[in-house]
């Protein structure tokens, strides 16, 4: 890829608990908590979690603090449809077995979804604490 290429940077997600949101997405799904004390220490307004895109996770009560997009306050509360995440075919079946092991409700794996990289062979999707769907999918 170019520089001149657009490409997802990250995607915020509205959360009750930032921190234990935090907690649900490194131990679901492995991805590095990003600046968790110092959101916790009050030094920034929200943490994040990365693996390559960053998934900011800002409490609802960001919002209201955000006059910059008019209607954003409207929009707390109300996640996307949902996010994808695309794993290797070992990384997909131990999360859903960690999914299990934690009691996390999930969808039957589907067969042969498109996105970003051609057809998928599996996918499944599951909510994380704050009702936020993701669906995981492996390629070839």
């Amino acid at each position: 890829m170019t520089n001149h290429t657009a490409r997802l940077d990250h995607v915020v997600l509205w959360v009750a608990d930032p921190v234990a949101a935090a907690g649900f997405y490194e131990r679901m799904l492995g991805l590095e908590p990003l600046r968790v004390a110092e959101f916790a220490a009050g030094e920034t307004p929200f943490p994040s979690v990365r693996e390559e895109t960053i998934l900011d996770l800002a409490p609802l009560t960001l919002a209201e603090r955000m006059p910059v997009l008019p209607g954003s306050d409207d929009s707390a509360g109300h996640p996307v449809n949902h996010i994808c995440l695309s794993l290797p075919s070992e990384a997909f079946d131990a999360l859903r077995t960690r999914l299990a092991d934690h009691a996390v409700p999930m969808t039957d794996i589907g067969h042969d979804s498109y996105g970003a990289r051609g057809s998928a062979p599996r996918n499944f999707y599951f909510r994380d604490p704050d009702g936020n769907v993701v669906e995981a999918r492996h390629y070839g």
